[in-house]
């Protein structure tokens, strides 16, 4: 008997569906069976502290510095994503190699192979910079959700992020606080949308780039010296030294000895791809920061960018409300980044210096002193926030701090990695010599100008 118009109406959804199901499934098998994203998965899960420990580098100040750059003189510095990107991964993988091979953080290894003035003097000018540079970012990361929310009160604002802060490092266990800070990196990524959402005529930008044209003023020297200042960055140094530790202690080397352990070549592969990925993708951000401001600021003739709020609010007339967006809520989750990783570097610094017992690892009351010193670093930043710091001084200030301490410990890196007694025949070969001793020079003339502009 033959079907009717409504049996024949009745059965067509039925078989669509049916076909729809099975195209699903198989769409579902493909994704799942894709080898390129198993691979990039298997990326992703080798990624550790080198990559949130770069992601960190592009803190809210350091925006702020790559948006005046781009902002003034539009492309003209942008090579210098381009310059500090393998003099950072060198001086960083060296720091990794530090903490893989000795089971100890860098102050911990200063503490054994150097005088004590040496590493109360490095102890002290790191909190004091990594203090300032709390305060300003968390005065950026208050002014940026204000220009989202701007009925928020902006002390609460801060108080907040302090909480937030807080809470993650002090009651989350390391693995967990790991995972937080690597999902955190992503943030990032939003200046690069920021960038792609202005539609810009690609190779016209890359004419602009080539045809670089430096004056050489007070000013532009300055903020050559602050991207330097800003990027090689001394709680950096610490912070990656400490967190190999801690991967080697979540992996069941509760002790130095079982951490100074044979390191397989395997181990040191995976520091260096962890490392220079992180390394390249803070300074593949900062490219894409400048390249935003000078093509959206710069050549709208707006050049004068104080803060990294200043940029974000700038921006949003000439590129819109989504570019606006996406560059504040950059700055906020930059700043969630950063600000733990400022305060838990401090804290390794002071806790290794004083023989106190520190470690992400431990509980709140079985590391007191090491939590104790974090949340004193958070409420020296927050004061400052509170008592009406200028972002521009506490950028300055911990700009001069960095260029003073920054040559000072790298010397101390590199010495230590080249020592064989150290690093038995894990020490550094002369090629990254080379590249360790021309960092410290740079270092040294960008603090010695940075203190000249100032004077003069």
């Amino acid at each position: 008997m033959p079907k009717s118009t409504l049996e024949k109406i009745l059965s067509a959804p039925a078989v669509s569906l049916d076909k729809g199901l099975h195209s699903s499934g198989q769409w579902a098998k493909n994704f799942k069976n894709n080898k390129q994203l198993k691979k990039a998965g298997r990326f992703w899960h080798s990624l550790g502290p080198g990559f949130t420990t770069g992601a960190a580098d592009d803190d809210p100040s350091g925006i702020a510095t790559y948006s005046q750059a781009g902002a003034r003189y539009g492309f003209d510095l942008i090579w210098m994503a381009l310059l500090t990107f393998p003099l950072m991964a060198m001086v960083q993988e060296m720091c990794a190699r530090i903490g893989l091979v000795t089971g100890r953080g860098l102050a911990g290894n200063i503490r054994r192979h150097y005088k004590k003035w040496v590493l109360y003097l490095t102890t002290l000018l790191l909190f004091a910079a990594n203090t300032f540079n709390i305060g300003a970012n968390l005065s950026a990361m208050a002014s940026s959700a204000r220009l989202i929310l701007p009925e928020m009160n902006y002390k609460l604002l801060i108080i907040i992020f302090v909480a937030v802060s807080l809470f993650f490092q002090i009651f989350l266990s390391y693995a967990q606080y790991a995972k937080y800070l690597k999902w955190l990196t992503l943030i990032l990524l939003s200046y690069i949308l920021s960038a792609l959402s202005l539609h810009l005529n690609w190779r016209e930008v890359a004419n602009q780039i080539l045809a670089i044209q430096l004056n050489f003023s007070g000013d532009q020297i300055f903020l050559i010296c602050a991207i330097l200042g800003t990027t090689i960055s001394p709680y950096l140094f610490f912070w990656q030294t400490s967190q190999e530790v801690e991967e080697k202690i979540l992996a069941g080397q509760n002790t130095i000895k079982l951490r100074q352990n044979e390191v397989k070549p395997t181990e040191l592969k995976k520091m260096r791809t962890d490392v220079w990925s992180g390394m390249f993708f803070s300074n593949l951000i900062m490219f894409f920061i400048i390249l935003t401001c000078g093509a959206a600021l710069h050549n709208f003739g707006i050049t004068n960018i104080s803060t990294a709020s200043d940029a974000a609010e700038a921006l949003r007339p000439i590129a819109g409300d989504y570019t606006f967006y996406l560059f504040a809520l950059g700055i906020i989750g930059t700043g969630l980044l950063a600000v733990p990783v400022l305060a838990g570097s401090a804290s390794y610094t002071i806790a290794e210096t004083f023989g106190f017992k520190q470690g992400l690892f431990y509980k709140l009351k079985q590391a007191s002193a090491f939590y104790g010193v974090i949340i004193i670093a958070m409420l020296f930043g927050m004061s400052l926030s509170f008592f009406g710091l200028n972002p521009i001084k506490a950028l300055i200030y911990s700009a001069v701090i960095n260029g003073l301490v920054a040559p000072v410990i790298l010397i101390l890196i590199v010495q230590m990695a080249g020592n064989s007694k150290m690093m038995n025949k894990h020490v550094i070969g002369t090629r990254v010599k080379f590249i360790g001793w021309l960092t410290i020079f740079l270092m040294v003339i960008a603090g010695g100008a940075t203190i000249i502009s100032l004077i003069i």
